[in-house]
């Protein structure tokens, strides 16, 4: 159970330092002239997914709470 959940805990490090990164990137290519809003909003999607997956590993590395 310990290896799942230091298994657990570095994906997510990893998933935030991907989402960090991509949070840089959406800005800087915000920036950019023309903009290219496609590859934006694939970012974007990709941010958003990537949210989606630190909360639930998030969730699943919470102990439950007693009754």
């Amino acid at each position: 159970m310990d290896e799942q959940l230091h298994s657990l805990s570095r994906r997510l490090i990893e998933l935030r330092i991907e989402h960090a990164d991509l949070n840089v990137l959406i800005d800087r290519l915000a920036l950019e002239q023309p903009l290219d809003e496609l590859a934006l909003q694939r970012l974007k999607k990709r941010r958003l997914g990537l949210r989606d997956i630190i909360v639930r590993l998030e969730r699943a590395c919470e102990p439950d709470e007693p009754a």
